[in-house]
């Protein structure tokens, strides 16, 4: 299972701007891209990165026009370059398996095949 980050606070309220009269709630690979994102922009200061589950998804709304996405791939680029998503496409993600990362011994040749 692949793992996605949104921004949420305290208080459950889910992170989001708007771009071109849509509401975009922006997701993020790891949480590391999501606080160096939350880094520039000011108004996610109160906000923590959450792992999206498909209960978390159906919080939002399972309308199309509910909610959409946005794929931060770059988190120090502007949140509006940002790949659209919609509902179904994020739940796919959530539920796709992950492939088995593959770990470098301790100072490693990547070129090595050990």
């Amino acid at each position: 299972m692949n793992n996605l980050y949104a921004m949420r606070r305290a208080n459950g309220d889910w992170f989001s701007f708007e771009d071109d009269g849509r509401q975009l709630v922006p997701v993020f690979h790891t949480t590391h891209d999501a606080f160096m994102a939350r880094l520039r922009t000011v108004e996610m200061l109160v906000f923590s990165p959450i792992a999206l589950t498909a209960r978390l998804l159906g919080e939002m709304g399972n309308e199309p026009t509910a909610v959409q996405f946005c794929m931060i791939s770059n988190p120090f680029a502007s949140l509006k370059r940002g790949v659209s998503l919609q509902h179904e496409q994020v739940l796919s993600l959530l539920t796709t398996p992950e492939e088995p990362a593959r770990r470098w011994k301790w100072l490693a040749r990547p070129w090595s095949h050990d």
